[in-house]
């Protein structure tokens, strides 16, 4: 993934050369930038930097769903578009907003240490702090066909609706009433630093592939960067990405898909548990497999075909 330091790197030859790193403009993408040149900035102290912000169609679109926008690429097109045409270096996500099908002229150029990866549920009632204890005429606002499959597993009787708009969008339309609860990724809160709301256990909710991870992403051909960055990869959770891509990309998964896993590190093992399910939620299939470090993308890739060979693809698509 990373080659070794170049002497002649551009950013260390080239009198003022300016690293330009693309971002989301929301309050959570601008903390995860931030995080990336603090991190930049002790491995690379005299690194110019320049934050790039560019909007995205999930950005400019936040009331239709996701899935008649245009899929999970809503959040990266343009971001992409702006590496392949040289305006950005690199460019700055939350993984689980990278669809399994990016562009293979892009590579991933590092990830950050893992945050907190669990979901978390925040309800208008205070007092609530499980799914199961929201009560029968509860509505539970989420756009994640994931969550709301394991939610209702969870408690049968609410009513699920949609709901977009970044962090503090979606807290205001639980703080008016608007809806009784919704689910938000512990990490994100983390990053904001928003103490809110209580987590859900990951064997009950096992989270969205790469939840919690940071990845920086940039040209495959671009030896500099990649360079740069190598100084900031955070290897072991990396091990645990390429464990839960492995299952995604094999499945070929979408937005629409309800797909979820999340691998750990004990040891030297590699833990991963996966949830595949119908769109309808009629039907789930939960396992968990463990293998060696060095084989994690391959432990994704064979469960991923355990799910096609057992159900088929058309069970989760």
């Amino acid at each position: 993934m990373h080659n070794q330091s170049n002497p002649r790197n551009r950013f260390h030859t080239t009198p003022c050369a300016t690293l330009r790193l693309g971002t989301r403009g929301s309050a959570l993408a601008l903390a995860q930038t931030e995080l990336t040149k603090a991190a930049l900035a002790t491995s690379h102290p005299h690194l110019i930097i320049e934050t790039v912000i560019i909007q995205t169609l999930g950005d400019k679109n936040t009331t239709q769903p996701i899935a008649e926008i245009g899929g999970k690429a809503v959040f990266t097109k343009e971001l992409d578009e702006a590496l392949l045409d040289g305006r950005i270096d690199a460019a700055v996500h939350s993984l689980k907003d990278i669809p399994a099908d990016y562009p293979r002229a892009l590579t991933f150029a590092a990830v950050l240490p893992r945050e907190e990866a669990q979901d978390v549920l925040i309800a208008w009632d205070k007092t609530v702090q499980r799914i199961e204890d929201l009560p029968v005429t509860a509505v539970l606002g989420t756009s994640s066909p994931r969550r709301a499959i394991l939610a209702r597993i969870m408690n049968p009787t609410i009513r699920i609706e949609p709901i977009r708009g970044n962090v503090a969008t979606r807290l205001r339309k639980i703080e008016s009433g608007e809806y009784d609860a919704t689910i938000l990724a512990k990490a994100g809160l983390n990053r904001l630093a928003l103490a809110l709301g209580h987590s859900i256990p990951m064997e009950a909710m096992i989270p969205a592939v790469g939840q919690g991870v940071v990845a920086i992403q940039c040209r495959a051909d671009d030896v500099d960067t990649k360079d740069i960055f190598a100084a900031i990869h955070h290897a072991p959770t990396w091990v645990a990405v390429e464990a839960e891509r492995g299952l995604l990309e094999t499945l070929g998964g979408t937005c629409r898909s309800a797909i979820s896993a999340h691998a750990h590190i004990k040891g030297l093992t590699l833990h991963l548990s996966a949830f595949v399910s119908k769109h309808d939620g009629s039907a789930y299939d939960i396992q968990h497999r463990q293998g060696s470090l060095q084989e994690a993308r391959a432990l994704g890739e064979a469960l991923g075909h355990y799910y096609i060979q057992t159900h088929g693809h058309d069970f989760y698509r």
